[in-house]
């Protein structure tokens, strides 16, 4: 883990933690900077759940910011198998070096096939190469995406940090990496993968820290549209709809404002740009029927 090679030097706190994230523009509370610090503490993977949009995949990255450390990405989907996540071999390139060993007279063919096997040509996925470097942070996006399967194998890689390739025998990480996973819980994951971590609930954050993200992110943001955005958004929040708005998209729709010169938020524009917060047409509807736009964006009317 990463505490072992230096990298924490320093960081002798969960608050510590949380100043370090400021710097790198991550504004994180204290129940996730306490998670945060423990899982590099006490060399656990750390498993983030909430929403879609509340900054999850955001405090990998930021952790890799801050220990100075490589992010690697494993994506999941559906169908994900374990050989897309570990490795492959580069078949291309093992035939045109038996081709060109047979130009060249090469006759020992036992000597050949064990050299088609060489490292050199292996192809490392993201779980092989966060074995293989140190130190990294190792985020696994949407694991509820994945399927049963992959979870059972991801849980036996994370359990002692080592693969076996039949070739080229074990590899095991020297330091094994920070890891981050992530849930938008489209599913329950299994409890045993669980047991395995350290786990955080991210939720919405509330109107002063959204805020403040805003401002944090937007520099050109005044605070009179920041509240307003932020306003909206939380009522956006607690209308039921398809998919609520998280942090990115009140981000991308304060955007929106400032580039149209909006210094803080009205009903006509709001409505106007409301294809940057809202992605589902049913959700786009409702708001308008249902007129949650309509009160003031700096509150005095809501």
């Amino acid at each position: 883990m990463l505490v072992r090679t230096g990298e924490t030097a320093g960081i002798e706190s969960p608050a510590r933690l949380a100043e370090l994230l400021d710097g790198h523009d991550y504004l994180a509370g204290d129940g996730l900077a306490t998670a945060a610090f423990l899982a590099v503490r006490m060399g656990r993977p750390l498993f983030l759940e909430g929403e879609a949009g509340v900054g999850k995949t955001e405090l990998a990255k930021s952790l890799a910011a801050v220990f100075g450390a490589p992010l690697i990405r494993l994506q999941c989907y559906e169908g994900l198998d374990a050989a897309q996540a570990l490795y492959d071999w580069d078949f291309a390139r093992q035939l045109l070096h038996l081709k060109a060993a047979e130009a060249a007279g090469a006759a020992d063919v036992a000597a050949l096939e064990g050299e088609i096997y060489d490292r050199r040509f292996l192809i490392a996925r993201p779980l092989l190469r966060a074995l293989e470097t140190q130190p990294c942070v190792l985020l696994v996006d949407e694991i509820d995406r994945a399927d049963d399967e992959f979870e059972a194998f991801l849980l036996e890689v994370l359990s002692d940090f080592t693969i076996s390739i039949p070739e080229l025998g074990t590899i095991r990480a020297a330091s094994p990496p920070l890891v981050v996973l992530t849930s938008n819980r489209t599913r329950e994951v299994h409890d045993a993968l669980k047991r395995r971590c350290l786990y955080h609930w991210l939720e919405h954050p509330g109107f002063e820290r959204e805020v403040a993200i805003l401002l944090r992110r937007l520099p050109g943001c005044t605070e009179r549209l920041a509240a307003g955005v932020a306003r909206a958004a939380a009522r956006l929040r607690e209308a039921g709809l398809v998919k609520p708005p998280g942090i990115a998209e009140t981000l991308d729709w304060t955007e929106a404002l400032l580039t149209l010169g909006a210094a803080e938020l009205d009903p006509g524009l709001a409505a106007a740009t409301l294809g940057a917060v809202l992605k589902y047409r049913e959700d786009q509807e409702a708001v308008r029927v249902r007129g949650l736009l309509a009160a003031g964006g700096d509150g005095r009317h809501a």
